[in-house]
């Protein structure tokens, strides 16, 4: 895979491409601080890495693309980046989303809109988990494809809090999403927003000036999730000033053995 710039530079400094603007380039530093604790605490991106971002077109994903742009410049370690959008949802393959390409285009990385690899008998339309995992694999087998060994995807703060509350009501064991995770001895998982509240994303996306997302999945988020966001609301600033900062830590408490999930050494030090 080719080495491109992520976008043009102001006075010596990355800025974001595509309809971002000063405050955007504030708000992405301000958040630098967050991703880079994340990157650092579990030796997320290393030295040579080759990062595709899972790009679905909303706020999250098109936010971590940038501000791994961002990251680019306040750190010694090298790594590149490239994009995946993958066109399919629930309802099966989805037309191609033109703002969203668009804006892909002019952030100089190269990047893949792709096809989930549906069956001639597939029934439609498809479960979540089942959605969920030929959307996984092509993202993987586009990774796979551009030359890439890491795969980022845009789960943030709120996201990773709501997971560990979920396990714990309906699973009755107490865990979240991985922050960094190997699979298949090839790839390595990273979600560097984990530390990243959702409304840091909505003032950076505001100011970034993103494309509007493709239409939502007809299925949307599930019930139950839809409902544990909505008891944590009920908290008020109770929840942002404390609990889900808990309910995060709670998660990764005893995290799995991912090969990834110790605190960096080495290289990644240089975030």
């Amino acid at each position: 895979m080719k080495s491109m710039p992520g976008a043009a530079s102001r006075d010596g400094r990355r800025v974001l491409s595509g309809g971002g603007s000063q405050d955007a380039d504030r708000l992405g530093y301000f958040m630098l601080k967050r991703v880079n604790k994340a990157i650092r605490e579990f030796g997320m991106i290393r030295d040579g890495d080759r990062i595709a971002v899972a790009v679905s077109g909303g706020k999250d994903s098109l936010a971590l693309l940038s501000l791994l742009q961002l990251s680019l410049d306040s750190t010694k370690t090298r790594y590149e980046l490239a994009a995946i959008h993958v066109r399919g949802d629930s309802g099966g393959i989805t037309p191609p989303h033109l703002p969203l390409e668009e804006w892909l285009a002019v952030q100089r990385i190269p990047y893949r809109a792709v096809e989930p690899e549906l069956r001639e008998d597939e029934r439609i339309p498809l479960n979540c988990q089942r959605c969920t995992w030929l959307r996984r694999k092509a993202l993987f087998t586009a990774a796979d494809q551009m030359g890439c060994n890491v795969l980022a995807l845009a789960h943030h703060a709120d996201d990773a809090a709501q997971t560990t509350l979920l396990s714990l009501l309906y699973g009755g064991v107490v865990h979240t999403v991985a922050p960094c995770a190997d699979y298949f001895d090839r790839f390595r998982v990273i979600r560097p927003l984990i530390f990243v509240p959702e409304k840091e994303l909505v003032r950076f996306a505001r100011a970034s000036g993103f494309p509007a997302p493709p239409p939502a999945c007809a299925r949307g988020p599930s019930t139950r999730r839809r409902l544990v966001a909505d008891m944590l609301k009920i908290l008020g600033h109770d929840y942002g000033r404390q609990v889900r900062a808990n309910l995060i830590r709670a998660g990764l408490r005893n995290p799995p053995d991912t090969g990834c999930s110790t605190p960096a050494r080495g290289p990644a030090r240089g975030h």
